[in-house]
């Protein structure tokens, strides 16, 4: 049984979501303030979390930047908060959804199973042979080799790593200084003009019109993700 930590301090409607989670078969652990719901977060044995943003004691953008900095699991903020500035805080810091109040069990309830299905998908590709398979790319990282639509397409060896990284985190946005540091693998200050230029790059390559891309999307503000 998969497990979900809710993190919501308005025990009605932790109760209400706990409640439909629980009826399509998900084990929930709830917390109703933010330092308990870090404590378990980093210490508990969870496959998603659940998190609301306005919480007594530490909110949710600062609970999702340190779960972030050490687990990789799926983590849907949920928020009365609608502004634009809010949604791609959340998003630049780990979030890999959204979710705005006021919303339908169900729809929670169905944003769930998709996040999970997708990561069990990626955990897959992990463990197999080191390849990506989305929507017409293909990537074998062992061999370094690319394909679109069965189309051989050449990468240098970092245009490889950015794109590869991109595709095994689906949906997740990364800050310019997050990807320098993951994949060139040192501090970012003052030189992200590079991921630009890798990014312009591998679009070029490997999208049918790098003008309105559809493997790597720009969120303006936050950074970039790869589109699943």
């Amino acid at each position: 049984m998969q497990t979900i930590l809710l993190i919501e301090d308005e025990q009605s409607i932790a109760e209400l979501q706990r409640d439909y989670l629980e009826v399509v078969g998900y084990h929930v652990d709830m917390a109703s303030n933010g330092e308990i719901g870090l404590h378990m977060g980093l210490n508990g044995n969870y496959d998603l979390i659940i998190l609301d943003v306005m919480l007594p004691k530490m909110n949710g953008f600062d609970i999702c930047k340190k779960i972030r900095e050490k687990k990789d699991i799926p983590i849907l903020m949920v928020s009365a908060r609608t502004e634009d500035i809010d949604i791609i805080r959340g998003l630049g810091l780990g979030a890999d959804d959204y979710v705005t109040k006021p919303f339908k069990p169900a729809e929670l309830v169905a944003r769930v199973k998709a996040h999970l299905a997708r990561y069990e998908r990626l955990i897959g590709v992990k463990e197999t042979r080191n390849e990506v398979h989305i929507r017409g790319l293909f990537m074998d990282y062992d061999t370094r080799s690319v394909y679109v639509h069965d189309s051989e397409i050449i990468l240098t060896t970092k245009e490889f790593e950015l794109l590869y990284f991109l595709a095994i985190h689906p949906n997740r946005v990364f800050s310019k200084d997050q990807l320098f540091e993951k994949v060139w693998g040192i501090d970012a200050l003052g030189d992200t003009q590079t991921v630009t230029v890798h990014i312009r790059k591998v679009r070029e390559k490997i999208e049918l019109n790098a003008a309105d891309p559809q493997y790597i999307e720009t969120l303006w503000g936050a950074g970039y993700r790869f589109r699943v």
